[in-house]
């Protein structure tokens, strides 16, 4: 079986989501892999990774107004908020959501359903880059 691994770092200039899927299909590009999984995992605990609609962007929008309702930045209770008011509700978003996914591979390609795309979404409400670990196996 063969292994390729890459580490990249994508910049997050605000709270919300960010399309990062052709950048990991040209991972599996590189890699050669044809078939086999491809694993992302994002080094951070205030961002994280999702997989939701690609096609229209109100679903992602609509995902942050419903995280904003459940998770307020702010709240007097958190303990924690040395980086700020966004600071443990990032935190928190990182428990709802993913640290890292593992998808198939065929042909060489992500094996995503039409209407699906990988998203990086940043939790905090300032500018960040953010480390991943991409990680491909199989033939």
């Amino acid at each position: 079986m063969a292994t390729f691994q890459k580490e990249i770092t994508l910049n997050a200039s605000q709270r919300g989501t960010f399309n990062i899927t052709e950048a990991i299909q040209n991972i599996v590009s590189e890699s050669g892999i044809q078939t086999g999984l491809c694993h992302v995992f994002i080094q951070h605990t205030s961002a994280s990774l999702i997989i939701t609609e690609n096609a229209d962007p109100t679903v992602r929008q609509d995902i942050e107004y419903w995280m904003s309702k459940t998770v307020t930045d702010g709240d007097q209770n958190y303990r924690h908020n040395y980086e700020g008011d966004d600071d443990m509700s990032a935190h928190i978003r990182c428990l709802i959501t993913d640290m890292s996914h593992t998808l198939p591979v065929t042909r060489g390609r992500l094996n995503l359903g039409t209407w699906q795309g990988l998203f990086l979404y940043e939790h905090r409400t300032g500018r960040f880059n953010r480390n991943l670990v991409v990680t491909v196996q199989g033939d």
